[in-house]
């Protein structure tokens, strides 16, 4: 009898300090005078979308509408209470004015700023913190601007030139887009980053593909464990050095990367992609030139903002993990995260006809212009509307529906009262609900592109729109991401006509959870050919 009462007493004790701990700071946002999200135990504010009720996405969006007058407001990611601010001026003053407060992102994992770990997730670019990140990011910085996107521009030309020769077919027929589109980011993402030539509607299987959905898919119970592992329990985590990244994947990057390097060196290969940008990088051989600023940016650029002045003396060697490690970012957010955007572009084109005509329009006059010739990479920026179009999609479907900065010291917001945020704690941006909202985008899911004509665009506030983020933290990829999506939506509709198919799902629907911004069922559209003068 006494045993068991040790027993039961042992159990209770165990089950009160379970509860302490996942309750200890649930009283976080009771000092201060703002609303905050219901918080439950282990949950936090986030059981919609843990538990897979509801897409990220229209997660940040339903809550950010709950308080329509306050400009910030508390939530609880699991344990970790956050400031989710909602007021554009205080965004750009917290990410652009006052970045020396807000220099990281919230880590993943624990980021590891020294050269000897193998765990590449710590490596990249986003995961950096402090001088390190500084330090990288000028030292990357030179990769993306105008004149190298010119220089890669033809590797994306090759790739789309595949796509349109796959579809190929007399008359029209249903694809799933993402399947395609997904296949043509794998093809470019290889060819720019790698130096590999990949056809992935001939070769379907290809082992570049197969490891770019396993690579991308944060979704897998293997990877969602590791990432609420360092939510839950991160100095564990860190000691353990567990990668995100699948070691099979590092291994068979790793190798390819080395071997694109060796033979580059061998027979004095000169290739205008990632590795011979990185490989330049490394010698110190890259310089970032201000003139290269590109007047014809598409509205969606991430701008260089005036804290990211690049200096000679900021930029690094790199070592070989972390050349590997930019290389499997580039993968990773070239892979599915572009392709979704092109998905959502075609997808509203096909549901508004008189749209996809006004585009098509452009297109076909811009064709005529080049004479047979290839497209160029000034042809593609000099296209308005469809710049328009494209600036429209990532408005409504942001590839990010949210971003995060992590406060390194108490950062004062005036008030009456003041509000300090203090260092440590975690300031979350609201991208999905910001570009829902209808102060800034009057009827804000209606597909309108005339949002970003001439006369309408200088009126969205810079804290509301931020499909590539903002301040110095901002996409550094952007360029690249935007010329991109714009290549293959020109060449697709300079091809085809759009149409619903029966299995065109209007509304779409989004996946649920822990997922990126995907429709859950897939993405149907008919694919007319064009008839040709």
């Amino acid at each position: 009898m006494e045993i068991n009462l040790v027993y039961v007493i042992g159990l209770v004790s165990v089950l009160v300090a379970l509860y302490v701990y996942l309750t200890h700071n649930n009283d976080f946002f009771k000092k201060y005078p703002i609303p905050c999200l219901p918080v439950e135990p282990l949950f936090g504010s986030s059981r919609q979308f843990l538990l897979k009720q509801i897409s990220f996405s229209e997660f940040v969006r339903s809550n950010y509408e709950r308080f329509p007058n306050a400009k910030m407001y508390g939530m609880f990611e699991m344990f970790t209470p956050m400031f989710v601010i909602r007021d554009p001026e205080l965004i750009k003053q917290i990410t652009v004015k006052d970045f020396d407060h807000f220099i990281n992102h919230r880590p993943i994992m624990k980021a590891d700023n020294s050269s000897n770990s193998t765990a590449m997730f710590s490596k990249i670019l986003f995961n950096l913190t402090g001088q390190r990140w500084r330090n990288v990011r000028t030292t990357l910085s030179p990769t993306f601007t105008g004149s190298k996107m010119r220089q890669m521009f033809a590797m994306i030309l090759e790739c789309s030139d595949n796509m349109v020769q796959a579809l190929a077919h007399p008359i029209g027929r249903e694809y799933e887009v993402k399947d395609l589109l997904i296949r043509f980011t794998n093809d470019v993402i290889a060819s720019c980053a790698f130096g590999v030539h990949v056809n992935s509607f001939r070769d379907k299987d290809n082992v570049f593909f197969r490891y770019g959905k396993d690579l991308s898919n944060f979704s897998r119970l293997k990877v969602a464990l590791k990432i609420m592992g360092y939510q839950v329990f991160p100095k564990l985590m860190a000691q353990l050095q567990m990668d995100i990244f699948d070691s099979t994947h590092v291994q068979f990057f790793t190798e390819m990367f080395r071997q694109s390097v060796q033979e580059r060196e061998e027979h004095g290969i000169v290739r205008p992609d990632l590795i011979h940008l990185l490989i330049q990088a490394r010698k110190g051989q890259l310089r970032y030139q201000p003139q290269e600023s590109e007047e014809t940016d598409g509205f969606a650029t991430a701008k260089e903002s005036n804290e990211q002045k690049i200096l000679p003396e900021d930029m690094v060697k790199l070592s070989e993990n972390e050349m590997i490690a930019q290389c499997l970012l580039f993968f990773l957010a070239g892979f599915d995260t572009i392709a979704t955007s092109m998905t959502f572009a075609l997808y509203e084109v096909t549901l508004a006809p008189e749209i996809q005509q006004r585009l098509y329009e452009e297109i076909q006059q811009v064709s005529e212009t080049l004479d047979g010739k290839a497209l160029t990479y000034d042809a593609l920026q000099g296209m308005r509307y469809l710049d328009m179009v494209v600036s429209e999609t990532l408005r409504k479907w942001s590839p990010s529906p949210g971003t995060d900065r992590m406060c390194n010291q108490d950062y004062t917001i005036p008030g009456d009262p003041d509000i300090v945020i203090p260092k440590g704690a975690t300031v979350f941006i609201p991208i999905a609900g910001l570009h829902y909202d209808p102060r800034f985008y009057p009827d804000p899911d209606r597909f309108d592109p005339e949002r970003f004509n001439d006369e309408n665009k200088h009126k969205i506030p810079l804290g509301a729109y931020l499909p590539f983020g903002i301040g110095p933290r901002n996409c550094i990829a952007s360029r690249f991401a935007l010329m991109e999506v714009k290549a293959i939506v020109y060449h697709i509709l300079l091809n085809y006509e759009l149409k619903r198919s029966e299995r065109t799902s209007v509304p779409v629907k989004l996946a649920k959870g822990f997922s990126p911004l995907k429709p859950e069922n897939g993405m149907y559209l008919k694919f007319n050919p064009r008839m040709k003068n």
